[in-house]
């Protein structure tokens, strides 16, 4: 079951709502990168990426490790997956409700057939 009221999911959600932090995370999805890999695409400051890392790494969404001066970053998904879950009911509900709408179009076909072989 899905909870509309989890924590851990707000956090998730925030982390999302920021095209920043999106970039961040698909930047990620090619594997570790330093800070200033990160910042550098996105024009912004070396502290400006390391503020939306940290939301990401509240979100569990980035783990962050420590390699001398680097700060080395890495996708962590599993939290994406309460996401997908959620929005999946979404999916589920407006998928039952164009299989409803085909039914009727397809009814509707076999009925203006018929009319025209009458004629």
């Amino acid at each position: 079951m899905v909870s509309d009221r989890s924590a851990r999911l707000d956090l998730v959600f925030h982390a999302l709502a920021h095209p920043a932090r999106r970039a961040i995370l698909r930047q990620l999805s090619g594997g570790e990168r330093n800070l200033s890999e990160l910042a550098s695409p996105l024009r912004m400051t070396f502290p400006a990426a390391t503020k939306h890392v940290r939301v990401l790494e509240r979100a569990m969404l980035v783990r962050r490790r420590v390699d001398g001066r680097q700060h080395l970053c890495r996708l962590r998904a599993a939290p994406l997956a309460a996401v997908t879950r959620w929005t999946e009911q979404f999916r589920e509900h407006w998928e039952a409700r164009f299989e409803a709408l085909d039914a009727v179009l397809d009814d509707m076909k076999l009925e203006d057939a018929g009319r025209r072989r009458r004629r």
